[in-house]
């Protein structure tokens, strides 16, 4: 067990504090740039805009829109490390895996590489990538596969492989298989096209089949999901290149049905 220093934004501002070396956004992806814009307003003396940015969003919401509006060095990652709150004062650290770091541009790999090191030495294996956005996509893709089944019929990951839960992972991964096509996004590892696309997904859902997904937490605790940066982004794409998308359609409507649902409850 290590116990954290936790200070507000309030608390920070009465502190005569050097600029950071970096500033990491861990906030869900619709909440980053409001704590961005927070930070900023609060700490203007301590954090000049030239400050280097680290995103740690899942999809891909929130790393393009920071990245064209921040004056200075956005890093974006990618990774595995898993951890859950256990209330207002506590986080357990659930799984350990890879991290990747890099910007959307790639023209910031020695920073990348700087902060690479500084996160491997604190106990998180991390490398510097200059493929961050294909990453970001391959990630995202994964996640709209598993997140939002899992979310909405309550199950753990493992439970995808059973009927009648996998003939849906494979619809929509079908669809996603044809979008990352046009993105230019293959899957990791050498694979093409959807069967890649099945192949890794499937392995997925096999390595983390007794994980609770961040999605379907949210949902039980009554929270907003990432649904619109996982879901949201491909069917942008889908529309904009004349793709059939309406698996992710019909999974973005659900959810959002859901939430309206439990917020009104609450």
């Amino acid at each position: 067990m290590q116990r954290l220093d936790i200070l507000t934004v309030t608390e920070l501002a009465e502190q005569a504090l050097s600029p950071p070396d970096f500033v990491h956004i861990t906030t869900k992806a619709m909440t980053a740039e409001a704590a961005l814009e927070s930070l900023v307003e609060s700490l203007p003396a301590n954090l000049p805009s030239t400050t280097p940015l680290v995103l740690w969003q899942n999809g891909f919401l929130a790393q393009p829109r920071i990245t064209q509006a921040w004056a200075g060095p956005v890093l974006c990652a990618s990774t595995t490390q898993g951890a859950y709150l256990t209330g207002d004062d506590g986080v357990v650290h659930a799984g350990r895996g890879p991290t990747f770091v890099g910007d959307l541009n790639n023209q910031h790999g020695a920073l990348a590489n700087v902060l690479a090191q500084q996160l491997t030495q604190a106990g998180f294996e991390t490398t510097a990538v200059g493929d961050i956005h294909q990453r970001l996509w391959q990630k995202l893709a994964v996640n709209a596969a598993i997140n939002p089944l899992v979310a909405l019929h309550g199950i753990r990951n493992g439970e995808l492989s059973s009927s009648p839960y996998c003939g849906q992972v494979d619809a929509v991964i079908k669809e996603v298989a044809a979008i990352m096509q046009t993105q230019g996004i293959q899957p990791p590892g050498g694979g093409q096209g959807e069967a890649g696309w099945l192949r890794l997904v499937w392995q997925v859902v096999e390595n983390t089949a007794s994980n609770k997904a961040s999605m379907l937490q949210d949902l039980e605790a009554r929270r907003p999901t990432e649904r619109g940066a996982i879901l949201g982004p491909l069917i942008e794409s889908a529309v904009q290149h004349g793709l059939p998308c309406i698996r992710l359609e019909q999974l973005d409507h659900k959810l959002a049905k859901q939430e309206s649902s439990s917020i009104k409850e609450e």
